[in-house]
């Protein structure tokens, strides 16, 4: 049975935190809250979780684009190679914030995404989230919930999130109400940056 756990942003309670790395710990799936929408996370160092998203997104785990959610820069550095002043100029003035960064992986990728030549970055600003990863130690696996709706693209309640997900992951973490509007995703991979995505996040910071 899936479990459903308030935890208020501006003070994260440190019992409920925990429980939720103990669920990523032994495997589980968790949604989560985000600075945008809801996302579906796992402990990126586990095969059989990584392996259950995948399934629920009907994709294969080597094909998948997932993100790594981080807590900050010095995590990011665990997963792509050197950057350059200009990028990690970038990287400062965006996170924490409504950004997805695609970043050259390095070889300490997890062997699942060891053939991908790039990873896609977050850190998201919510405290909620950022205290899990710094608890866990590690990043999350993370990507998007959408919503069957055909005006909203992504669920933002909660309680209707739990409703419709109890039976696939392991526990829903209510945040209070999420965003509808994505991440901005640039590449940073090239000699400049490329917007894949506009998002929440405001192009200004390139």
């Amino acid at each position: 049975m899936s479990q459903f756990l308030k935890i208020y942003e501006d003070k994260p309670s440190e019992a409920a935190i925990k429980k939720v790395v103990d669920v990523l710990r032994n495997g589980g799936l968790i949604i989560y809250p985000t600075d945008t929408v809801y996302g579906l996370g796992c402990d990126i160092t586990n095969t059989k979780a990584l392996e259950r998203i995948a399934k629920i997104k009907g994709i294969k785990l080597e094909k998948s684009n997932f993100s790594f959610v981080c807590s900050d820069l010095s995590n990011i550095s665990d997963y792509v190679k050197q950057i350059d002043t200009a990028t990690f100029k970038i990287l400062k003035r965006a996170l924490p914030g409504p950004y997805t960064f695609i970043l050259p992986g390095n070889n300490d990728l997890p062997k699942e995404f060891r053939k991908k030549k790039s990873v896609g970055i977050r850190v998201p600003d919510n405290a909620i989230v950022i205290d899990i990863v710094k608890l866990l130690g590690n990043p999350i696996v993370s990507t998007s919930i959408h919503d069957d709706d055909e005006v909203l693209e992504y669920s933002t309640d909660p309680e209707l999130i739990f409703e419709k997900w109890q039976n696939l992951v392991d526990l829903v973490i209510d945040g209070g109400y999420g965003d509808n509007i994505p991440s901005t995703i640039i590449d940073l991979t090239g000699h400049e940056p490329e917007v894949i995505r506009e998002g929440k996040g405001s192009l200004d910071i390139i």
